[in-house]
């Protein structure tokens, strides 16, 4: 299937695109995770003016959506950029908080995500919330239902630094016994699988820019056959996932989402492990700004559903069918 967007959403694009470039996020992802916020809020505010968390909070709070295909075409630009913050966890919780309706605690928090006022992240079972102690809401799913999280533990390192962890302290306000769960995870797979397919297009750009320049035998590396091949695998991969992300966004159902996971960030990791490669010993350096794109592939993986769990989700929907 050929997707064509329409005028204003090319122009929402690229006017995103524009703004992220101007904003030299690799700056502010090193800032994030030495634990400086003050970059990475006032770009994340910069980003709420363009309506992008507004976009996942209904029109009743302040809000513009849900509309999850422009939400997913702007997740493409965010991990295109590598944006730091919890991006997924704050409209998951957007569609969390819009199931308790009209009650005390959607209309006080809604509203200020959609702005841009504050950021989110989300926990299941006691675990760890990302980047809790930059969140001014924290929830925690449990076995009682949905709860506005007192406080946080310590920030634990992860494998991306700019993903730091913390674990949400138990107790706090019960919001709802029954909390939309299944809404909740489509959507925060939906918007982690266009993140990853932003990173492995920018880690894409990123490694044909740099086979040009990098010469062996007086000639540009990437005229080796070799080259060209791992990076045509990588490119087919990538637009291969590219229809079945926004596919997913138009359906919203289960399989098509758990499969546009799978195959964008599996697309993505596979052009991680080839940009690696072909950028040799310089791939390995945290100073080099690849290593921010390549990081977040490997995290985005397995965040919020493994490639097996989304694909028993995949198999288990042509069981039924």
């Amino acid at each position: 299937m050929r997707f064509l967007l329409d005028a204003e959403q090319r122009e929402f694009t690229a006017s995103l695109d524009a703004m992220l470039t101007a904003a030299d996020t690799p700056s502010v992802v090193r800032d994030w995770s030495r634990g400086d916020h003050a970059s990475g809020r006032a770009l994340w505010r910069r980003i709420a003016e363009a309506g992008v968390f507004a976009l996942a909070v209904p029109e009743a709070y302040e809000g513009l959506g849900p509309r999850p295909l422009e939400l997913t075409l702007a997740f493409v630009e965010l991990g295109r950029h590598a944006v730091p913050g919890p991006l997924v966890e704050t409209v998951t919780a957007a569609t969390l908080l819009a199931s308790l309706d009209d009650t005390g605690p959607a209309k006080r928090l809604l509203p200020a995500l959609a702005a841009g006022e504050t950021m989110a992240t989300v926990a299941r079972d006691h675990g760890y919330g990302l980047d809790g102690e930059a969140a001014g809401i924290l929830l925690s799913l449990t076995a009682e239902g949905l709860r506005l999280a007192p406080g946080h533990g310590p920030v634990r390192p992860s494998l991306d630094p700019a993903r730091r962890l913390t674990p949400l302290d138990p107790g706090g306000e019960l919001l709802t016994t029954d909390p939309p769960l299944a809404p909740a995870l489509l959507l925060a797979r939906l918007t982690t699988a266009a993140q990853a397919l932003g990173v492995g297009l920018a880690l894409l750009d990123r490694t044909v820019a740099y086979v040009k320049q990098r010469t062996q035998f007086g000639v540009p590396i990437g005229s080796f056959q070799a080259v060209k091949h791992q990076l045509a695998d990588a490119k087919i991969a990538l637009e291969f996932a590219r229809p079945l992300v926004l596919g997913a966004a138009l359906t919203m159902a289960a399989t098509d989402i758990a499969a546009a996971k799978v195959t964008a960030c599996e697309a993505a990791y596979r052009t991680a492990r080839t940009a690696l490669q072909l950028h040799g010993a310089i791939g390995y350096t945290v100073e080099y700004d690849l290593s921010l794109w390549l990081t977040k592939a490997r995290a985005l993986r397995t965040a919020w559903g493994s490639p097996d769990e989304c694909r028993d989700t995949v198999l288990s929907g042509v069981r039924r069918w």
